[in-house]
């Protein structure tokens, strides 16, 4: 595997393809990995202002609350990559910042809420993946608090135990993998130091590697581990022995980024470590398959030989470019304006002057300053070692030099005078003090000032200096401008006008001056809990719910779906749902659906579906839109959808989920427990719900019975036989009536009237007295425009056992496994590739995985009684 470094587009394709002709010449079976960090914000290793575009970092992007901007930067940033050969991005950043106010990782990582972090970063992959790049999660298990123990020779670690790991910083690696598109997961080299693990290096340990990520993650693709050189693995093992352990540990893929001789070293360590015995034959053929995989999933030949290059990228770059802009533009967040500062074209006048003050910061590596940097080192260097390797060196620059186009671009917007100077680690110094006092307004930048405590210090300095001066009648308008972590002044409300940009490239301090000046509308927002905060804090917005009309909203709610699905894990049913799963016109239904939208636009912002029958209320489905959520639109649909129901005569009792349609059988069981709160917050009693799975066989031609399965029935009297149609139905509508609700009944009823697609398998003792049902359907039937797990979406055969109907006697167990093993032999009949068994209650799960059957998502059905809302009736 290459990884790429910090050069420019016409470089990197003419390298890469240079790169894939020798190893095809050479024999190669498939192509090389070509691989790179291109996270965006100021972590881009391909830079390149006329081809490449720059967008804002994962924060900057979180910060936007837009899920859809989050999948069409990445797909922008991989269709551009791609262009040049790159066929693995390490990305997206899966850590959540726990600790975020002191974490090096800052913007890089998305913000502190697991449950945001995930849909964020699934977008993302999605993206990625899209675009035709395979993706890289990272840092497992978590870089999102980490301890410092000083120098370079101390590792950072981990000392959160595992069951507080699960409960934040696991949940976005875990829904990565559950949604099914990450190949491959960077191994962080943070130790751990808990109760029950002592490791000193996480890439080392198979631990980490073999029990954590791939036995209880269920991780199945490729390992990547942290880059060998880092100093404390170097002075501990060497890098040979580093090999060897990393290899023993699980990774399959050995990270080295620096010298050739190095690389020589671990290739030498990995050789001794087989003909010592230490490194099996078997272990190194596992991991060439799952990198053989990987490179089968995101490149060929005809592909890695001819990369589209300049040509695509000259004709995409426009577009980019107006992304880009507009995703920068709505990053902008600004947290407080307490005196109404913003914009100043407003609050300042032309002729009264403005103080800029920078900090001593490195450049970014997507800036132009870095460009021009390197182009000088370069044009010094002896070596093409020298030009690529340790390039940190002599990198620190004055803060005139990286916001010296920052306080141009001010100067230009205000077609006045501005000051600008920076400051440093020796704090308030008297040229500072004297352009203060001739200043009206200042503007103060800090960089990660939590991690350079010298700019807290300054900046508090500062607002007391003007604090002061205003005490005597003179005009200091202070505003504080974060450019890196939002998290420096994020709770000091003593700051009073307080601004976040979330990197301080060239794009984001361009957006930043049209913010400052009013040329925008800031939209962003503090990522995160501090979002929700803020958001809660706010008096509820009711929004104007109104009447679904399909023809009207039909479009609207196919696009809402699809928005879901983007940032969604595939377990949930969005993918395969479209607006006519919601609508059954059953005429022993009564159904009414709501929306809250933009009548302008059309756009839905949310969905709610309602269903009534022989005395049950049900919402079927509430869902909203991933960038309007916490904005109070969720509860304006179920605040009106529990009205509809109550309303309606004879209601005896509210249910959420339900099985007809059964898009959600019941609330999806998430690991935080966030969507079962969310109704606890409106006023469910949700202490004793009834669990439904939905399970899969996902290899049907490869399942066989379970041994002993077939003599248990013949040894129990029990016969099963298949029926179609309505005329012989009667005695099982009444078992279901009898032992399920009323939406049952009418799913079974429509099942029977699929004479050509579906049917109903009876479960009859020896006196022919009926003691089960289940549903059986082919890929054919209409049942999967209402059940969507029975919806394939890479167009494979799946076919269904859907609504198992056994009563609790001794035999039950049994009577459900034959049920369903019947099934199964419909199923494989009819040439399905996979079967789909649902509505299965919580009870049955155990002797259905014992068949072969796995878990593929969970939900909770939720009944109360009317008398709990009667503030609503």
């Amino acid at each position: 595997m290459l990884t790429v470094w910090h050069v420019a587009a016409e470089q990197t394709a003419a390298l890469v393809q240079e790169l894939q002709t020798i190893a095809h010449q050479a024999g190669h079976p498939q192509p090389l990995l070509i691989s790179l960090d291109q996270e965006n914000g100021g972590v881009n290793s391909l830079f390149d202002e006329d081809y490449i575009c720059q967008f804002p970092s994962a924060m900057g992007i979180a910060a936007t609350g837009s899920t859809e901007l989050a999948y069409n930067v990445a797909k922008a940033t991989a269709t551009e990559v791609s262009a040049v050969g790159v066929n693995l991005i390490l990305g997206p950043v899966l850590d959540v910042l726990t600790n975020a106010r002191h974490q090096p990782l800052g913007v890089r990582a998305t913000g502190d809420d697991p449950q945001e972090a995930s849909q964020f970063c699934i977008a993302a992959i999605n993206g990625f993946k899209d675009a035709g790049v395979a993706t890289c999660g990272k840092h497992f298990p978590s870089y999102g608090n980490l301890d410092f123990l000083g120098s370079s020779l101390d590792m950072p670690i981990i000392t959160q135990t595992l069951e507080e790991l699960n409960l934040s910083a696991l949940i976005p690696f875990r829904n990565a993998i559950s949604a099914g598109r990450l190949d491959a997961m960077f191994v962080g080299g943070c130790g751990i130091q808990n109760a029950g693990m002592n490791v000193m290096h996480a890439c080392l340990s198979d631990q980490v590697v073999d029990d954590l990520l791939r036995n209880e993650l269920g991780f199945k693709g490729v390992a990547i581990s942290e880059c060998l050189e880092m100093q404390s693995l170097i002075q501990e093992y060497g890098v040979k022995g580093g090999t060897v352990m990393a290899v023993e540990a699980g990774n399959d893929l050995i990270l080295l980024c620096r010298a050739h001789d190095v690389q020589l070293e671990a290739i030498s360590g990995l050789k001794l470590g087989i003909e010592n015995g230490i490194i099996s034959k078997e272990r190194v053929q596992t991991s060439l398959k799952r990198v053989l995989r990987l490179k089968s999933a995101c490149t060929s030949w005809k592909k890695a030989l001819n990369p589209p290059g300049l040509s695509l990228l000259s004709k995409i770059h426009p577009s980019h470019l107006a992304l880009s802009r507009m995703a920068y533009d709505q990053s902008i967040a600004v947290v407080r304006d307490k005196e109404n500062l913003l914009p100043l074209s407003q609050s300042l006048l032309q002729e009264e002057e403005l103080l800029l003050l920078t900090p001593l910061v490195k450049p970014l590596p997507a800036s132009a300053a870095t460009k021009s940097m390197l182009e000088k080192g370069n044009a010094k260097a002896s070596s093409i070692h020298e030009k690529w390797v340790h390039q940190e060196r002599g990198a620190i620059m004055s803060g005139e030099g990286v916001f010296r186009e920052l306080g141009r671009s001010i100067a230009r917007i205000r077609n006045g005078k501005l000051l600008h100077t920076s400051y440093t680690a020796n704090g308030l110094r008297p040229v500072h003090e004297n352009l203060i006092n001739r200043a009206s307004a200042i503007i103060i930048v800090t960089a990660d000032a939590n991690r350079n405590l010298y700019q807290t210090g300054f900046t508090k300095h500062v607002a007391m200096m003007c604090h002061m001066l205003r005490g005597t009648g003179q005009k200091k308008s202070l505003i504080v401008v974060a450019v890196s972590s939002p998290y420096d002044f994020a709770m000091d409300k003593s700051i009073g006008t307080y601004v976040c940009t979330f990197d301080f490239t060239e794009t984001a301090m361009a957006s930043l001056v049209r913010a400052l000046y009013g040329d925008i509308v800031p939209q962003g927002s503090m990522p995160g809990t501090l979002r929700k905060t803020k958001k809660i804090s706010k008096t509820r917005q009711q929004w104007l719910v109104e009447n679904y009309d399909s023809e009207r909203d039909g479009s609207a709610l196919d696009e809402l779906l699809r928005t879901l699905a983007r940032s969604s894990t595939p377990n949930l049913p969005y993918l395969t749902t479209g607006a006519h799963s919601f609508e059954l016109f059953n005429p022993h239904v009564e159904e009414a659906h709501f929306v809250v939208r933009n009548s302008s636009t059309k756009t839905l912002y949310g969905f709610v579906a309602t269903y009534s029958m022989k005395g049950i209320g049900a919402i079927g489905a509430l869902f909203v839109d991933p960038a309007k959520r916490n904005v109070s639109i969720g509860r304006s649909l179920h605040r009106r959808a529990m009205r509809a129901l109550l309303q309606k005569q004879g209601i005896k009792k509210l249910q959420l989920g339900l099985t007809f349609p059964g898009v959600f059988p019941g609330v999806p069981v998430d690991e935080a427990g966030s969507n079962k709160s969310w109704f606890d917050n409106v006023g469910w009693d949700t202490q004793f719900p009834k669990r439904l799975t939905n399970m899969t066989i996902e290899d049907l031609g490869a399942w066989t019975a379970p041994e002993g399965l077939l003599q248990s029935i013949q040894r129990a009297s029990v016969s099963f036989d298949l029926i179609h149609g309505l005329d012989n139905a009667e005695s099982v509508l009444n078992h279901v009536a009898t032992h399920a609700g009323p939406e049952v009944v009418e799913l079974y009823r429509f099942a029977l009237q699929e004479t050509n697609t579906s049917g109903v398998v009876r479960a009859k003792n020896s006196m022919d007295n009926l003691l089960g049902t289940v549903i059986i359907c082919t890929a054919a039937s209409r049942l999967s425009t209402y059940i969507p797990p029975l919806h394939s979406v890479n167009g494979e055969d799946i076919g269904g056992i859907i609504a198992p109907i056994v009563p609790s006697t001794a035999q039950s167990t049994l009577i459900l496994q034959g049920l369903a093993f019947m099934g199964v032999r419909q199923n494989k009949a009819h040439k399905s590739a996979k079967s789909m068994l649902s509505w299965v209650p919580n009870e049955a799960h155990e002797p259905l995985g014992a068949m072969g059957f796995e878990v593929q998502q969970t939900f909770d059905e939720i009944t109360n009684s009317p008398e709990n809302w009667s503030d609503l009736s």
